[in-house]
């Protein structure tokens, strides 16, 4: 089964959890074209210093120079670049002139000849032509459990919420937001853990419930669960105040 991820060039946690998902995929399935936009952290596009800028305001200056020393130390490790990751495993990288839905961006992915699309922290919302270009459809990993905590950053509201437990949902892309029907979903306990490492560890977890959907789906023994719109919450960017009171409840970033 081909398959063509569609993703963004994150430098933190990306390259290191698409090779996890690499070693696991199941033998019958092969990454054959990658689709790589530009980063994205606040769920649209922004000029470098824009990003910068709000990173600092909302978030303060420790967690800013935290994360900027992990962006310029991922700038000189191999292991955090998708590209290098993509050559390493020979996985065509698709480049794209328009955006994803544009008719030429579809033409150029479908020429890849994919039977199942696959997003992983994909920054832009699908249509029509993209959901329906494969014939085994369109996947995407939420690090929620669906329908609860659907949009941004659903690591940190967990944590601001005191929930006892978070996970990951994989399910079919539709033309809402994290609304599709789920295939595989995976409870994981938050315990003391950051934000920083209940990311890793979601992530991870994330990999795997990926694997067993692409397995599930070749074999055609996928038992859809239901992602019910009447119990659904959803979360946008934090503020200023929502990271102040994260902060206050004794929550921590790293």
């Amino acid at each position: 089964m081909n398959i063509v991820i569609i993703t963004q060039n994150e430098p933190f946690y990306l390259a290191e959890n698409l090779k996890y998902l690499i070693e696991i995929m199941p033998e019958h399935s092969k990454i054959v074209g990658c689709v790589v936009a530009d980063v994205s952290p606040f769920g649209k596009k922004e000029s470098f210093l824009k990003k910068a800028k709000r990173t600092y305001k909302i978030f303060g200056l420790n967690f800013f120079l935290y994360y900027s020393k992990k962006y310029i130390l991922s700038k000189f490790n191999k292991q955090k670049n998708i590209f290098h990751l993509l050559n390493q495993y020979k996985i065509p990288e698709i480049n794209l002139d328009h955006h994803i839905n544009h008719k030429e961006s579809v033409a150029k992915i479908k020429s890849h000849q994919p039977d199942l699309l696959i997003s992983i922290l994909g920054n832009q919302i699908f249509k029509e032509p993209i959901i329906n270009l494969a014939p085994k459809g369109c996947i995407n990993l939420h690090t929620a459990l669906l329908p609860k905590y659907r949009g941004l950053m659903p690591t940190f509201w967990v944590l601001k919420n005191n929930e006892e437990k978070t996970g990951v949902s994989v399910f079919y892309v539709d033309k809402g937001i994290d609304s599709g029907p789920i295939i595989v979903q995976k409870e994981a306990e938050i315990g003391g853990r950051t934000q920083e490492e209940l990311i890793r560890y979601t992530k991870k977890i994330g990999m795997e419930a990926i694997a067993e959907s692409i397995d599930l789906i070749f074999k055609n023994e996928v038992v859809l669960i239901d992602n019910d719109a009447s119990k659904k919450t959803y979360f946008t960017f934090p503020t200023k105040k929502d990271v102040d009171e994260f902060k206050r409840k004794g929550k921590k970033f790293y």
